[in-house]
């Protein structure tokens, strides 16, 4: 038994030292795409109108067209902005360098998209925009300085995060928490992200002058009878859902609740595809995205899940990989629902533009950054 002189100090310990959140950094590089994304859609139509790019800085204010809802929209679209550059700047840089840092942010990414708009007819560049994008930065900025240090160290989502998840989850934990905003924008299909060969086909075709589908050249051309078309749909929902739900369970510890934040994971995801159906289209056809061939999808998504979350870390993690890139395969061939295409020429974007353009840009890459996720080196859980 070793006895401690009473001359030896004790020398008590030392708290942890602060690190800096993954979660933050990589939920703001993923903010900052979509007002990106956001501020361009729908990227046609790009023309030189031969005036300086710094023209609607010099405009009279308030410009002739605007509404107290695009003063609201812009400011409101800028505050996560401020909130997520101040915590992602945390602990390295804090109080009046954080707000400076995150304001001036706002000010370049705002004045870099209203010049850029100016290119483009279908949207209006504006310095009542500018100012009120900036202002909604500075909001935010303040708002991450006055709550950083409780989310950052005190906060109970940080104790569950740490006693729920692995090291490794924290680029994660930010690409699969926007999965359900994922399906606000309407698809085809159940869980069918990432069709970008509509898209590109769209592009080709104005560039070629000439129609082009790249869905139906892999295909040959060939149409599909309606029970083609419902195991299509049960395919895509399928491989999405498993491939979902099965690279959250990857990052689970053994004492995570883990059906209970699988099926919330789930039951949010349908919950937003439904409000958005019901906002975008009508109350009555909130869920008419659930046909036969969805819930068919559903089910054996959930069965698929049920087989393969026995398996090891590493092993649901290429099995999560296999299943999105097998969706993102046949999403992309499949040629789009004669009914989604009828339905979706009732909806008017209207003043939604650029949420829509958001709500696209997470349709269109999400599987493709949840892909980055699984295959990348770095988030895959490190051997003791």
């Amino acid at each position: 038994m070793v006895i401690n002189s009473p001359d030896e100090k004790i020398i008590p310990a030392q708290p942890p030292p602060i690190q800096a959140s993954t979660f933050s950094r990589g939920a703001l590089l993923a903010y900052l795409f979509l007002i990106v994304y956001a501020s361009l859609y729908p990227f046609t139509g790009w023309q030189d109108v031969g005036l300086p790019l710094q023209t609607y800085l010099l405009a009279t204010i308030p410009p002739r067209y605007w509404t107290g809802f695009d003063l609201l929209t812009n400011i409101l679209g800028y505050i996560p902005l401020g909130i997520l550059a101040v915590y992602a700047l945390y602990p390295r840089v804090r109080r009046l360098g954080a707000l400076l840092l995150a304001f001036l942010l706002g000010i370049v990414l705002s004045g870099a998209m209203e010049a850029t708009q100016a290119y483009l007819p279908s949207r209006v560049a504006s310095n009542l925009d500018l100012l009120t994008n900036s202002l909604g930065a500075l909001i935010g900025a303040v708002i991450g300085i006055a709550s950083s240090h409780l989310v950052l160290e005190r906060s109970r989502l940080r104790h569950l995060r740490q006693r729920w998840f692995t090291a490794e989850a924290s680029r994660g934990l930010t690409i699969f928490a926007l999965w359900p905003l994922a399906q606000i924008y309407p698809q085809s299909y159940l869980f069918g992200q990432g069709q970008l060969f509509p898209i590109l086909s769209d592009w080709l075709s104005e560039w070629l002058a000439t129609p082009v589908d790249l869905g139906s050249f892999l295909r040959n051309g060939a149409q599909l009878t309606v029970e083609q078309y419902w195991l299509t749909e049960a395919v895509i929902t399928a491989c999405g859902v498993a491939g979902a739900l099965l690279a959250l369970a990857c990052m689970l510890r053994d004492k995570a609740p883990r059906l209970v934040l699988l099926l919330l994971l789930l039951l949010a995801a349908l919950a937003v595809k439904g409000l958005a159906t019901a906002i975008f289209f009508s109350p009555d056809a909130a869920y008419a995205w659930l046909t036969p061939g969805a819930q068919g999808g559903l089910l054996l998504g959930l069965a698929l899940l049920t087989g393969l979350i026995f398996l090891s870390r590493a092993n649901q993690r290429r099995a999560a990989a296999g299943l999105l890139i097998a969706g993102l395969i046949v999403v992309n061939i499949a040629p789009a629902n004669p009914y989604f295409i009828a339905t979706l020429e009732t909806w008017v974007q209207g003043k939604f533009l650029n949420f829509n353009g958001a709500a696209q840009f997470l349709s269109l890459f999400w599987p493709f950054a949840a892909l980055w996720f699984l295959l990348h080196s770095s988030h895959r859980v490190k051997r003791k």
